[in-house]
């Protein structure tokens, strides 16, 4: 099978980036990995990536210049948007930075496309942090779930800049008849997930403790708010289905199901027979300044249009970043 498709992938070293280039190099394309400098080396998730369709350039997407000049050297098939500063709370640290990235960035990538790549079809990736505290109401079942139609409420800087970019990318759309699509997509987790986000930060915790490398209580802040989490092989999938449609759309891409944070402990804890009672301490400080306390997609939409849903379910995605976090052991 030849290589008929050169695909850019922002944001290449984190976890989507890294699946979503394995995905594609297994379907024999061309993809260039994008990265932006940094005083460490951030290739880890990566590093295994051996083939000669695999290049790698140093890029900035809040550079408007070096934007136009990519987009005109590649004139890629397709563009998929991974990059962003992706850290709620971080986002109220740095409101400013997580604008230029999550907004600008995005605008700044739709221009170059308009003007030299018009055939490029360009995926953004959303949020499921766009809701914030909205949601709608399933009149059969009185269950609350978000999807397509849901309104936006977003409670965080990173929400609203996401919001921001995702109405550009559907500005774009009909304006300019830009192939550009936005996944909505609810938490996604896996073992390259980083240490940051509390899944992560909780299985590597476990694996410190079984190796006894730590003494220290795990550090954690809201135990009730409620995630849709599915796998991130899963949703890589998705973003790939939707540049594949004939017609441009936005799409949740979720499992359905909702856990709390407390549960996700009882489940990663009781792995191995421990409770995670004995382990963890509530830290008010890592409480969010604006809570987002309940999260559930439907994905009936992309169900329907893109034959897209998860195949993997909550208990077998946290024995896989178990596995992973506790494979020393």
């Amino acid at each position: 099978m030849t290589t008929n498709k050169l695909a850019l992938i922002t944001g290449i070293t984190g976890q989507d980036g890294s699946y979503l280039a394995e995905f594609l190099l297994n379907k024999n394309y061309k993809v260039v990995g994008l990265y932006r400098r940094s005083s460490t080396n951030n290739f880890e998730r990566i590093k295994h990536i051996k083939s000669p369709n695999f290049i790698l350039e140093e890029f900035d997407l809040t550079d408007p210049t070096g934007c136009f000049h990519l987009i005109d050297k590649y004139k890629p098939q397709e563009f998929y948007n991974l990059a962003a500063q992706s850290h709620v709370a971080t986002s109220f640290k740095q409101p400013t930075t997580t604008f230029e990235i999550n907004t600008i960035g995005v605008v700044n990538l739709l221009e170059a496309i308009k003007s030299n790549s018009p055939a490029t079809k360009f995926y953004q990736a959303s949020t499921s942090e766009m809701f914030g505290r909205s949601y709608s109401i399933c009149q059969e079942t009185f269950q609350k779930y978000q999807d397509e139609n849901t309104p936006m409420l977003p409670q965080s800087p990173y929400g609203i800049a996401k919001l921001a970019s995702h109405n550009m990318v559907q500005i774009y759309r009909s304006s300019y008849n830009i192939f550009s699509c936005s996944g909505i997509l609810f938490n996604h987790e896996s073992p390259r997930r980083g240490e940051n986000f509390v899944t992560r930060k909780i299985t590597k915790y476990i694996g410190k403790l079984l190796r006894n490398e730590t003494k220290d209580k795990l550090q954690l802040g809201n135990l009730e708010a409620s995630r849709d989490w599915g796998h991130a092989k899963d949703y890589i999938r998705g973003m790939w289905l939707m540049l594949q449609n004939e017609i441009p759309n936005d799409y949740v891409l979720c499992t359905g199901q909702t856990y709390t944070i407390r549960e996700f402990l009882e489940s990663a804890f009781g792995y191995f027979n421990l409770d995670y009672n004995d382990h963890i301490e509530i830290n008010p400080e890592l409480y969010r300044p604006a809570e987002v306390d309940f999260l559930r997609g439907r994905n009936d939409k992309a169900k329907e249009q893109l034959k897209w849903w998860p195949e993997i379910n909550f208990e077998d995605l946290v024995k896989d970043m178990l596995n992973s976090d506790t494979k020393n052991v």
